[in-house]
């Protein structure tokens, strides 16, 4: 009898554990008219995301064993159901989600408490307000090519970035 119940409980825990790992980061950016949502989750399968105009963000897929991946943000402000946009890759699954209003949000959620651990900012699609203007935005929803190539981080050297000039000078360094 107290081998089915630490079984069951194994069971149980393992599936939360498989939930978990397979949402190993959701990357965040905005602008001040658009927030940028990168689902990290290779290979996902029956993708469906849903934006509602009271900021209600919802996501569901299944992942490469198959196991259900659901979770939902209360983003900080409105959004425009009609402006939001989804590409599915390879490795993870890009959201383009319109704002009501063109505004900086202080923050991703409505909620001030800590966010949940799998939710990270996006430092390779960041952009300050004052830089805004003066850097290129990310390339436009309608292009088929907007994100390819794009690093998200997931690669095999860990999400470490490649820094040529301190690549140079390790060389020189090291002659």
């Amino acid at each position: 009898m107290g081998t089915l119940k630490y079984s069951g409980l194994r069971n149980m825990i393992h599936l939360v554990l498989l939930t978990v790992v397979a949402i190993r980061r959701v990357l965040w950016a905005q602008r001040s008219d658009k927030v940028y949502l990168t689902v990290v989750l290779p290979d996902a399968k029956d993708v469906s995301v849903k934006c509602e105009s009271q900021g209600l963000f919802s996501f569901s897929a299944q992942g490469l064993r198959g196991e259900s991946i659901d979770f939902s943000l209360k983003l900080h402000g409105s959004i425009v159901p009609e402006g939001c946009r989804t590409k599915v890759g390879l490795r993870n699954i890009l959201c383009s989600i319109q704002k009501e209003q063109k505004a900086w949000w202080k923050r991703l959620l409505k909620s001030e408490e800590k966010p949940a651990p799998y939710l990270k900012v996006d430092w390779n699609k960041w952009c300050d307000e004052d830089e805004e203007e003066s850097t290129s935005d990310l390339a436009s929803d309608d292009d088929e090519t907007a994100y390819v190539g794009q690093d998200d981080g997931s690669g095999d050297d860990g999400g470490m970035l490649y820094l040529p000039d301190l690549e140079k000078a390790r060389r020189n360094y090291q002659l």
